[in-house]
């Protein structure tokens, strides 16, 4: 096993509350693309006059729905997806006692899949649509199922996907649970994520426990103050660290 990897199983076997913090990176060995690498989907020839960020405003939304569910449908739900070691391991040290949250960047619901329970999801899921109307709430399926625009079936309003889009605040009681348990845990690791996106990233400033673990393909902003750096692939450390590989 890699020294590192070594390093983090220890601090994981000595802590008793870990909270961990992930970004598009962690879905990314289940299929999912992140969005800012050189294959993310803020990269692909998308052959629009709009960028990504346009795409998934909520102005864009508004003004152009067929085209946002076209552009959301194709390249932010992937229905088939699997979680993966990364997932799983966080779920099983859930279930051991270990870790007491999971904090999200993701909409993709692979946490829940893999059988997390306390999960917060500062951009929501793609998992629950409600309509913009009368409220009633929609799953997955009825979105992706429907020809252009899916309407309730009650009113015949338009449904959104409960997932905070550009322009959009996002839910202050998600942000303040994961808070609290960020101020608690005696353990944070960050994974598979670049923390450039505020203000998901500035969650870390809370972090006054004794172990800060950062892994992520790439450097972060926050390396220097990291009492562990792993430059690795997050559903591959978190399976060996968890003995899932």
């Amino acid at each position: 096993m890699d020294p590192k990897v070594e390093k983090l199983k220890e601090i994981i076997d000595e802590s008793e509350n870990i909270v961990f913090f992930g970004g598009a990176g962690v879905s990314t060995s289940s299929g999912i693309p992140d969005f800012r690498s050189a294959d993310g989907v803020y990269n692909q020839q998308l052959n629009r006059k709009f960028s990504p960020e346009e795409l998934v405003s909520h102005s864009y939304f508004v003004r152009y729905p067929e085209d946002f569910f076209d552009f959301y449908k194709e390249k932010l739900v992937y229905p088939e997806a699997e979680p993966n070691n990364c997932h799983k391991g966080l779920a099983k040290l859930e279930k051991d006692g270990k870790l007491k949250a999971v904090i999200t960047q993701n909409i993709d619901g692979l946490h829940q899949k893999a059988g997390s329970e306390n999960v917060f999801e500062l951009h929501g899921s793609v998992k629950r649509n409600y309509c913009t109307h009368c409220g009633k709430f929609f799953d997955e399926d009825y979105v992706m199922d429907s020809d252009g625009v899916p309407v309730c079936d009650v009113c015949g309003g338009v449904i959104k996907p409960d997932v905070v889009l550009y322009e959009e605040g996002l839910d202050p009681d998600v942000i303040n649970g994961a808070v609290k348990a960020i101020q608690n845990a005696d353990t944070l690791i960050v994974g598979g994520t670049s923390l450039v996106v505020y203000p998901a990233a500035g969650l870390i400033d809370y972090f006054r426990g004794k172990n800060l673990v950062l892994i992520n393909k790439s450097s972060t902003p926050a390396d220097n103050a990291a009492n562990l750096v792993i430059n690795d692939d997050i559903a591959k450390v978190i399976g060996e660290a968890t003995g899932l590989e």
